[in-house]
């Protein structure tokens, strides 16, 4: 997916790790991994596993796309991850609405 110029400067992007999106969307998915630690058992199948499954998919599809190696087939899998954004943030405004996170820790991840 070649360089990107910041200032003058060259920065090489080697691999899908490098990419800040990438960081910023793993970061996020370890947040919610941590988040839904505290939700009862009887939510295990329900929305902790909805919450972790939409969040490490994001950082999976930046990955996957930047694996491909094609501008085109990339964007199509960033819209993907971006989806599961979406995804992600219904069921953390959800899990406020219904009592299962403090309205804080909900602001904090969709921050």
């Amino acid at each position: 997916m070649g360089n990107r110029e910041k200032g003058g400067n060259t920065t090489a992007i080697n691999s899908y790790r490098d990419l800040i999106v990438w960081k910023a969307a793993l970061r996020l998915a370890v947040n919610c991994y941590s988040a839904t630690k505290a939700f009862p058992n009887s939510e295990a199948y329900g929305m902790t596993s909805q919450i972790r499954r939409s969040a490490a998919s994001i950082a999976a599809n930046v990955a996957e796309g930047h694996g491909r190696e094609s501008t085109g087939v990339f964007i199509q899998f960033l819209r993907t991850a971006q989806g599961s954004l979406k995804e992600l943030e219904t069921h953390l405004i959800l899990c406020g609405e219904v009592g299962l996170m403090v309205e804080a820790e909900v602001a904090n991840l969709l921050g």
